[in-house]
C-alpha cells in the first residue's frame, strides 16, 4: 500500500497523486490518498473528487502506523533515527528537483512532498492524463467558452495573484509576474501563432483587466469561483497554446493539454527568493520556453 499526502492547491494536490499513483502502479499495490490536512489547512479545498483519479482514502490508524518512521530533526534524536525512523516507509521529499531514490521506497510507504516534476509519473503519463479528465460535462458558459477555444488559436495565460501578491513572505518567497513578463511571453507567441486569441485566467480579474492589456482579441474567463477551479483547469487545458505564471495549477493547464504542436512559455525562475541549492530545472518540460 502506498500512501501520500495531499495538501495545497489543486495543482499541488494533482503533483502528488501523480507521483502516489506512479509508485503504486510500479510497485503494483494499491493507492491511498491521505486528506487528513484539510481539517486544519483552510486555504485550499480537497479538489480531486472532480476527477477520474483512483479514490480511496487512507484511514486515520493506516496514516498512523507510518508516523513512527518519521526522523525527528535535532541530535538527541540520533539513536532514534539510526534505529527506528525509516525512509522507505516514511519518505519526505528531500529536494526540490528530481529525485530518484524516492522509487527505491518500500511497496508500503507513506509519501510526503510537492513532487512537481513530470519525471515522477512521465512513466505513466497516459494514465495519467486519463484520470485527470473532469467526471461531469461542460455545460452553460463553461460549454460556450470550450468551444470558442476550440475555434481559434487560442493562448492561454494564467496570472497568479491571490496570496502570491497579498501575503508578504509568500510573495517574498515566490515572486509575483507583472506585465512585462506577459508581454515579452506574448511577443514570443505571436512570432509563431497567427491570429491568437486570449483567454485569461486568475484570481484577481480587476486587477489584470487594468494591467495585462495586450493587442489581441481578449476573453476573460471570470465566472468561476474557487470551488469550480476543475472548470477553468479544463478550459485551460482545452486551449492551443500556453503562457503560464510561477503556478503548479498553470502547469497543469498547459500539461494536460493534447495539442501536439502546443508552445508553452513559462518562467526561468519559479521562485524569487529561495537558496541557491534549490534547483528548479526539472519543473518545466525541456521543449516548453523558459524566459
Amino acid at each position: 500500500m502506498i500512501i501520500v499526502k495531499l495538501i495545497g492547491g489543486l495543482g499541488n494536490q494533482l503533483f502528488q497523486y501523480s507521483l502516489g499513483r506512479s509508485l503504486a502502479q510500479k510497485k503494483n499495490v494499491q493507492l491511498k490518498l491521505d486528506i487528513s490536512g484539510f481539517q486544519e489547512y483552510k486555504l485550499h479545498a480537497y479538489g480531486l473528487s472532480h476527477f477520474n483519479v483512483k479514490e480511496t482514502f487512507a484511514m486515520n490508524e493506516e496514516i498512523a502506523k507510518f508516523q513512527k518512521y518519521k526522523r525527528i530533526p535535532g541530535k538527541k534524536s540520533f539513536l532514534y533515527n539510526k534505529l527506528i525512523a525509516n525512509k522507505n516507509k516514511y519518505f519526505q521529499e528531500r529536494q526540490f528537483h528530481f529525485d530518484k531514490g524516492v522509487f527505491d521506497v518500500s511497496d508500503n510507504c507513506y509519501l510526503v512532498g510537492d513532487w512537481q516534476t513530470e519525471k515522477y509519473f512521465k512513466n505513466i503519463e497516459d494514465i495519467i492524463r486519463k484520470e485527470i479528465t473532469v467526471k461531469t460535462p461542460q455545460t452553460g458558459k463553461d460549454a460556450e467558452i470550450a468551444k470558442k477555444t476550440e475555434e481559434v488559436n487560442s493562448v492561454s495565460i494564467h496570472i497568479r495573484r491571490g496570496d502570491y501578491a497579498n501575503d508578504l513572505t509568500t510573495k517574498d518567497y515566490f515572486g509575483i509576474f507583472g506585465p512585462e513578463y506577459y508581454q515579452k511571453a506574448m511577443k514570443i507567441i505571436a512570432e509563431k501563432v497567427k491570429n491568437p486569441h486570449l483567454f485569461v485566467f486568475s484570481d484577481d480579474h480587476d486587477w489584470v483587466k487594468k494591467n495585462i492589456v495586450l493587442p489581441y482579441p481578449t476573453t476573460y474567463v471570470d465566472h468561476n469561483n474557487a470551488d469550480k477551479n476543475y472548470e477553468d483547469l479544463r478550459l485551460m487545458s482545452g486551449c492551443k497554446h500556453f503562457i503560464i505564471a510561477n503556478s503548479s495549477f498553470s502547469w497543469w493547464g498547459a500539461w494536460l493539454s493534447q495539442n501536439p504542436n502546443k508552445l508553452v512559455v513559462g518562467p526561468k525562475k519559479w521562485f524569487n527568493n529561495v537558496k541557491k541549492s534549490v534547483k528548479t530545472d526539472d519543473i518545466m518540460p525541456d521543449d516548453w520556453i523558459k524566459i
